[in-house]
């Protein structure tokens, strides 16, 4: 072996990724003595531990924890005060919290208009409306559907129910209604069905996660008629 290529094998044993130079090259003829072997030791070393701790890059950090990128706010908990909103709804004009002060209200957050699931829960909070309201409490749907097919739902099958249009996420983020989920295998962002419950005092009193929709808004009304 050439000295050229005896002089390109020696640098590159050391260009490991950790970030080390190598260490100083010992004197022709001179032996290094076990504390220079030690010092050229902890210098690679501490190049390895500084490597080690290099912080994520943002495009990093976003592929580790997708929910940050796509917004996901913490979830929601039981007693805490009712992240406010104003939204758009089906027929114009706006709702907002501030609208139910001093009122019980439910909020039942549904991923699309007019599929199958979403149909019946809507339909049952509507048969359901004239209890709701004889225990003092207001029922809204929220979904990311645009006003207009809010509209059409409302429509086709005669719900009474005020719908609201979160296109942003905003509201579905805050309360804890937006997240992953799965199907058939592929993961993706959506609307998780969410069921909350605000007292009159404007604090959370119950939230129902990841909803199964039959006997669902049964149970809510019991709630409902059970709070303050």
């Amino acid at each position: 072996m050439s000295k050229k290529s005896r002089k390109k094998s020696s640098k590159s044993s050391f260009r490991d990724g950790s970030g080390a130079k190598p260490p100083a090259k010992a004197k022709p003829g001179k032996t290094r003595s076990p504390s220079e072997r030690k010092s050229a030791k902890k210098q690679v070393l501490r190049g390895s531990h500084k490597a080690a701790r290099k912080p994520l890059t943002a495009k990093t950090a976003a592929a580790i924890k997708p929910e940050l990128s796509a917004g996901i706010s913490p979830q929601l908990i039981e007693g805490a005060k009712a992240p406010a909103f104003r939204l758009p709804r089906d027929g114009g004009g706006t709702v907002s919290l501030s609208d139910f002060s001093g009122h019980k209200l439910v909020l039942f957050f549904y991923p699309r208009a007019n599929t199958p699931g979403c149909t019946r829960e809507a339909v049952d909070f509507t048969r359901l409306s004239d209890a709701f309201a004889q225990s003092g409490t207001a029922v809204l749907g929220i979904s990311a559907d645009p006003p207009k097919a809010q509209e059409s739902f409302r429509d086709k099958h005669q719900l009474s129910v005020p719908l609201l249009s979160d296109e942003k996420h905003e509201m579905l983020q805050a309360y804890g209604a937006w997240g992953e989920k799965s199907l058939y295998g592929r993961t993706f962002f959506g609307i998780i069905r969410t069921t909350v419950l605000i007292g009159a005092d404007g604090r959370i009193n119950r939230i129902w996660r990841h909803v199964k929709v039959n006997g669902h808004a049964d149970q809510v009304l019991a709630a409902a008629m059970a709070a303050a």
